[in-house]
């Protein structure tokens, strides 16, 4: 090991005891720990020796995860490419590194998982629902209008540009990088859901991953979830669920009570695993109008089969009898309402801008929170959403809104 060596490891000793030895000795591949030489220390027991100092949780998490298992260094994701520009990379202990660790680098090994995650909405659509698309190249437009083609080609978000950069950033983006373009060429950021440095199965199947997104009154899939029986089983049988179980492999016999992951990604019984999590989903119910998909009879039938493990075909038939009345209605309310206010509109009582007054708030509200709510709750079990949080906040935002015109209009008579 060397004079430095024996020193560097008695320190870490005397701070962390002998654990640390053991850390930083099974995160070295073969070629090391077999030959006691300081020129065979690689990246990976370097980056280990300091960081069980530094910053001991990741090398923890590393050691936990598959790709300790399967002997991924840290070097092996974290090397900078020849081309990256210093704003990306920089020089580090010896190595040229970087902390922009894209999509592109996962799929070196995780290609179907890549393939199968741009087709999805969590690919360019994503970040086209901020910034629209002027940050992707031609051939990443190309390819994500083949399977989203109302969804890539739109302006950055009106409401967005007015809260600001600073909103953008820390709020926005948390969440809509999941589908950023990267300098690689690459689309994607897989840490908002596979959270580093372990990348558990586990970690990714629970619906906290999902609800660190998917929550709030214009998406409340964390909350419905919580409330649905779905949630409530799954909390009270929380400790006999084996969500460690390969995608490919796993059955009812080894999680029965479902996350988001569950029925939206697995390959439960007899489905197929996918990264792609709209391919299986019937409506577009983000929209203020929900349309069917293109290939809604297919996506009916790969949820049904998923819905099949625990319930009875009579039962799943049912669900969706009632959930799609659900749609038609909401559908039905946010057009009577739509109609009032493009009357405004029309008659020059409202501002330009998207976000001038309050009946463009009003309208906002009652499609983006509500109507979706109401969707949302009645495909996913949740009777307080589809109602309280749906149904009865889309009647009483267009009596605010019928009351408004009526103000309006009798302002402008006087």
């Amino acid at each position: 090991m060397g004079r430095w060596g024996i020193i560097i490891v008695a320190a870490l000793v005397a701070l962390f005891g002998t654990s640390v030895v053991w850390v930083t000795h099974e995160l070295r591949p073969a070629t090391e720990t077999e030959r006691a030489t300081a020129d065979a220390i690689v990246a990976s027991g370097e980056c280990a020796e300091c960081h069980a100092r530094v910053t001991p949780a990741i090398v923890r998490q590393h050691m936990d995860g598959r790709h300790h298992e399967k002997d991924v260094t840290c070097l092996d994701c974290h090397q900078a490419q020849a081309d990256m520009d210093t704003a990306r990379a920089f020089d580090h202990r010896g190595y040229r590194i970087t902390s922009d660790v894209t999509a592109g680098v996962c799929a070196r090994c995780h290609e179907g998982e890549y393939r199968q995650f741009t087709r999805s909405r969590h690919g360019a659509p994503a970040w086209t629902a901020v910034h629209g698309n002027r940050d992707f190249t031609e051939d990443q437009l190309a390819f994500a209008r083949r399977y989203h083609p109302t969804g890539v080609d739109r302006p950055a978000n009106a409401l967005a540009r007015q809260e600001g950069v600073a909103a953008q950033v820390s709020g926005c983006e948390v969440c809509h990088s999941v589908g950023r373009p990267n300098h690689d060429g690459s689309v994607g950021k897989c840490t908002v859901c596979h959270a580093r440095h372990e990348f558990s199965l586990e970690g990714a199947r629970i619906s906290e991953t999902c609800g660190s997104c998917h929550m709030g009154p214009d998406h409340s899939q964390i909350e419905i979830w919580k409330e649905s029986k779905h949630g409530v089983v799954f909390n009270a049988r929380r400790d006999r669920q084996h969500l460690d179980t390969p995608a490919d492999r796993i059955s009812a016999w080894d999680v029965d009570a479902p996350t988001c992951a569950i029925c939206h990604m697995s390959g439960l019984g007899n489905s197929g695993v996918t990264h792609d999590v709209g391919e299986r989903l019937t409506y577009y119910l983000f929209a203020a109008v929900s349309a069917q998909r293109d290939s809604y009879q297919g996506n009916k039938e790969r949820m049904q089969e998923i819905c099949l493990n625990c319930h009875a075909i009579t039962v799943v038939e049912r669900h969706y009898e009632l959930a799609e009345a659900v749609v038609h209605s909401t559908n039905d309310k946010v057009q009577h309402a739509r109609a009032i206010y493009d009357s405004l509109k029309t008659e020059g009582l409202l501002g330009a801008g998207p976000f001038d007054d309050e009946a463009d708030y009003l309208m906002f509200d009652l499609w983006h929170y509500f109507g979706r709510t109401a969707k949302h709750g009645a495909y996913m079990g949740g009777g307080d959403f589809v109602q309280w949080h749906g149904n009865y906040e889309l009647e009483l935002k267009t009596v605010e809104l019928r009351n408004l015109a009526r103000e309006l209009r009798a302002e402008r008579r006087h």
